[in-house]
């Protein structure tokens, strides 16, 4: 399967992913906001049974670099969607310590 370009705007709409794609998908999205000074993202998971939300709330919780998250609002998709704020990049860091 060709890999997909993902737009990198701060909004990750997974309805085209199947959910075991998004296990690794989300780390890496999200990394590229940090990248791009994104930090505030929006993930688009849909309402229907929540096993895709729960998916998604679960990776956010275990990475490190996720400051916060929760459903969006009712003007950015309620629980069908999930709103994280990302740490920024940390530019001094060398990778040595």
């Amino acid at each position: 399967m060709e890999p997909v370009e993902l737009p990198i705007d701060g909004i990750l709409d997974l309805h085209t992913f199947h959910p075991r794609e998004v296990m690794s998908l989300l780390p890496e999205y999200l990394m590229e906001c940090r990248r791009k000074g994104i930090l505030d993202v929006r993930i688009i998971h849909g309402k229907g049974s929540g096993t895709l939300r729960k998916t998604v709330h679960a990776v956010l919780k275990r990475l490190p670099d996720v400051v916060s998250f929760k459903l969006a609002g009712l003007d950015a998709g309620g629980w069908g969607a999930t709103v994280a704020i990302l740490k920024p990049l940390d530019h001094t860091h060398t990778g040595n310590e």
